[in-house]
């Protein structure tokens, strides 16, 4: 089933006022598998392909090629400035009548303030794309939306070698299916920053001691390198298969892979109405399953993890408080049980005020304690000061919206940077006064199981 559209809009920012073109049309397909597409576009848009998966398993988003992009590096008008862009190229389209909306997606860096590293070189504070190539599947039924957004004139031959193109791509995903991989080979891996990493726990602990804060999250990183270049399409299928409990991202920037399974969201938006998850507090899974109920209530009632969780669960609250008619916050918070980890997790939902939008929330709720620390301002400091590297779009937010303003966003956590041989992970902990820096690197590695199982390489004591 195809549906068509085609409008102009006269308004679209940064386009030197002439009249942009906006081609739209949709192809609903009995059967088309998230993966195979992916890898399908490889030939023609390598760099510039995305993937997403919610924790439910009920949406999934693959993005092929560029025909839009927004990207910001202000560091207090980036949310606004995406809104704002994406809301011009949509003037004048009537959305409303097709069968898939077209959908932007991207993400936010952790702090457009820390400065920028090696490894985040290529990536902006605010990196967005609507694909030319954007297949949905949800409900068990898959569309694939075929987007041109041009101040040219669209010719019949543009539109006709493109629908070709896609065309093509559908062939292959069907045809050649799913591959099987081996994992990555790792013949290298080293600690960055340990000694700092280290040292500025103490230096945290004793500015909370101070009184300067409540708590701050400090992370680190770990670097991997392989025999040989890693396929983006290798490493989406290890964390597929791996992690299915959590939400399942990646996004390419040339020849950066972003990517990652991360179990917390942080709000969704359908029909006027906002969710959101507070996570924060963690222990390790158990052998069995009486180990494994064992120190979930033991995480019930620690006092540090309790305090860590509330600090994260107030700052929501609060968040909804501001932008919302209603909301409902259960009394305590329950446990969310993935592969490597059980967290302390209390959901929280509202209705959204008039006017009110999914990238206004993004923006009140980013980072919540459980990324950055509270109370925020000053916490953040801290992270600026003592972190010994840049996390880039780690721990920020990473997500969609479509055109009707739903969407979801998750906290971009159990991720890695892919650079062709070579990947660099992410993890991190919150620190309190009595935090320990042996304990909280212990926990650091814990969470890097995720993504080093993925992409080939274990732990001393795996």
């Amino acid at each position: 089933m195809n549906h068509k559209l085609s409008t102009t809009n006269d308004d679209l920012k940064n386009t030197d006022q002439s009249t942009v073109r906006f081609y739209i049309e949709t192809l609903e397909i009995d059967r088309l598998s998230a993966l195979p597409f992916f890898e399908a576009g490889e030939k023609s848009f390598e760099g510039m392909r995305y993937f997403w998966q919610n924790r439910e398993k009920n949406f999934t988003l693959v993005g092929l090629g560029n025909a839009y992009t927004i990207e910001s590096n202000e560091e207090n008008q980036r949310y606004t400035n995406v809104e704002n862009q994406w809301k011009q190229l949509l003037q004048g389209v009537d959305y409303e009548n097709l069968l898939q909306q077209p959908i932007l997606f991207g993400s936010f860096t952790f702090d457009p303030k820390k400065g920028v590293s090696d490894e985040w070189s290529n990536f902006s504070h605010a990196n967005f794309a609507l694909a030319t190539h954007q297949l949905v599947i949800r409900n068990e039924k898959a569309y694939v939306n075929t987007h041109i957004v041009s101040k040219q004139n669209i010719s019949e031959e543009q539109i006709s070698k493109l629908l070709a193109e896609r065309d093509e791509i559908i062939h292959q995903a069907q045809v050649k299916g799913s591959k099987t991989y081996a994992k990555p080979v790792v013949n290298k891996m080293t600690e960055p920053f340990k000694e700092e990493y280290l040292k500025s726990i103490s230096n945290v602990t004793d500015a909370i001691k101070d009184g300067q804060a409540d708590k701050v999250v400090i992370a680190r990183s770990l670097a991997l390198r392989f025999d040989e270049k890693v396929d983006p399409t290798n490493v989406l299928t290890q964390v597929y298969n791996e992690q299915p409990e959590s939400y399942l991202f990646g996004q390419e920037n040339g020849e950066n892979l972003f990517f990652g399974a991360s179990p917390e969201r942080l709000v969704s938006v359908k029909d006027g109405q906002a969710y959101s998850s507070c996570i924060a507090g963690s222990i390790k899974r158990g052998a069995t399953k009486e180990h494994d109920n064992a120190l979930g209530a033991e995480l019930l009632n620690d006092a540090k993890n309790l305090q860590e969780h509330q600090y994260v669960v107030d700052m929501i609250t609060s968040s909804f408080e501001d932008t919302c008619s209603s909301y409902t916050v259960p009394e305590s918070p329950q446990l969310l049980k993935i592969r490597d980890i059980q967290h302390l997790y209390t959901p929280v939902e509202g209705y959204l005020n008039d006017g009110a939008t999914i990238l206004q929330m993004v923006e009140k709720l980013h980072p919540t304690p459980a990324l950055g620390g509270a109370p925020r301002g000053k916490a953040m400091e801290m992270i600026r000061q003592y972190e010994p590297m840049n996390r880039g779009i780690y721990a920020g937010p990473i997500g969609w919206l479509n055109a009707e303003g739903d969407g979801e966003f998750a906290v971009a956590i159990r991720s890695a940077l892919l650079q062709k041989d070579q990947a660099y992970l992410y993890a991190g902990g919150g620190i309190v006064a009595d935090s320990e820096p042996q304990s909280e690197y212990e926990e650091t590695l814990v969470k890097f199981r995720p993504m080093l199982r993925a992409l080939g390489g274990k732990l001393n004591d795996e």
